[in-house]
């Protein structure tokens, strides 16, 4: 049996129809109604608009009632009324079908030069990848674009890519293709340098007068040269004595990161849930969540007695294997699978939860994280993790205005 589309044992003739120039409502419509006097179908379609100039393919079947001699004619003669220029290419059968090894890279840049493209195709090739289509997420505050990439396997693109995108100070992301991409319905973020700027342990410092000792553990552990638990209980021993009050103080001191508000706000409309979970502390972290109205939130406690800091935390401790044990314990009382699941962070200790997640995202990261994460972000901006989602900056700003539906 033979099929309009052409794709059976023998394939139906069929002929792109190509029209470009200076776009304005109603070409694809008036096209199309000249391309039904013919009688074609439709096998394939694709069109591009940018900076106001239209490029509109339609792949159609032979005509019925007429020859593709007549239908050429045609589509010249409308398209020299429309002050168009038309392409009529006759063929067999429909598209190649896309490879297999299908994967989504995702490029940012600020800017996003044409060397990098360059470099970023030429690996894609070296792979064995083809690049099927090419599509702008985003031209503000970087610029984000996306491929999809049939031919190449996705862990072997990935390490290629991340190569590259080291050498030319880009970040590329790049993620298996399919319905589990657009499947992840909870994120979970660390906090301390992924949703704030601060780390919460160094404002308490500073107001204890031990900023210095502080900062030096801190930075140990994030470089993952010490035991978490170790560091935490060697600075939160530096705190000891402080006056409780100065909670109030911290909070007010806390700074979100570029992006952050956006992040929760386009996910929370487009119906995700989103948790935070720290190696902080929840005298901060449960104010963050309240003003942020979070679904969940995770942190170390400090141990406060007769108004003061006693230098200790109580209850279970919220290090590096506790990180991955609450991304599993949100995303069970959010019903969600793991595998659906985004988890993004900057340190050592975030390192379990990021494998863990269906997606894990390195934000600004120690060298170690980024090698070891799916993906890397390296803009100071936090909702460009939506990009990695597939989200476009014109869906950001509908979230953010409440335009889209609820």
């Amino acid at each position: 049996m033979t099929h309009p589309n052409g794709t059976a044992d023998s394939p139906s003739p069929t002929l792109l129809v190509k029209v470009f120039g200076k776009d304005r409502p109603g070409i694809t419509a008036a096209l199309f109604d000249l391309l039904s006097t013919f009688r074609v179908q439709v096998a394939d379609l694709e069109q591009v608009v940018t900076r106001g100039r239209l490029m509109l393919c339609a792949l159609v079947t032979a005509p019925a009632n007429a020859s593709e001699g007549e239908l050429r004619a045609a589509v010249h003669t409308w398209a020299e009324q429309q002050r168009l220029g038309a392409e009529v290419e006759s063929g067999v059968g429909d598209n190649r079908p896309r490879a297999a090894g299908r994967s989504h890279v995702t490029l940012l840049g600020n800017p996003l030069s044409a060397e990098s493209v360059a470099a970023v195709a030429s690996r894609i090739s070296e792979q064995g990848g083809n690049i099927d289509r090419m599509f702008r997420l985003a031209k503000y505050p970087v610029t984000a674009v996306e491929l999809d990439v049939s031919g190449a396997e996705t862990a072997e693109l990935r390490r290629a890519l991340s190569l590259a995108a080291r050498e030319l100070g880009i970040d590329v992301a790049v993620m298996r293709s399919g319905l589990q991409r657009r499947a992840k319905r909870l994120v979970v973020m660390d906090v301390d340098s992924t949703l704030i700027q601060d780390e919460v342990i160094e404002l308490f410092a500073a107001h204890a007068g031990c900023q210095a000792e502080v900062a030096e553990v801190t930075a140990a552990a994030m470089r993952g040269e010490l035991d978490f638990r170790q560091s935490l209980e060697a600075r939160v021993a530096l705190l000891a004595g402080l006056d409780a009050g100065v909670v109030e103080k911290v909070r007010a001191e806390v700074r979100f990161t570029p992006g952050a508000r956006t992040l929760v706000r386009t996910l929370k409309r487009l119906g995700y849930q989103v948790g935070i979970v720290s190696g902080g502390f929840t005298q901060v972290t449960e104010d963050l969540a309240d003003r942020l109205g979070l679904d969940f939130a995770a942190a170390n406690t400090l141990e406060v007695v007769d108004g003061r800091l006693t230098g200790r935390v109580v209850g279970e401790v919220v290090d590096r294997a506790g990180k991955a044990a609450w991304l599993s314990r949100f995303a069970e009382r959010a019903g969600v699978p793991l595998a659906q699941t985004v988890a993004i962070g900057d340190g050592a200790n975030d390192l379990d939860m990021l494998q863990a997640a269906g997606l894990g995202v390195a934000f600004n990261a120690k060298p170690v994280v980024r090698a070891e994460a799916d993906t890397a972000v390296n803009v100071p901006f936090l909702d460009t993790v939506l990009y990695l989602l597939g989200v476009t900056r014109e869906e950001v700003e509908e979230a953010d205005s409440g335009r889209l539906p609820a």
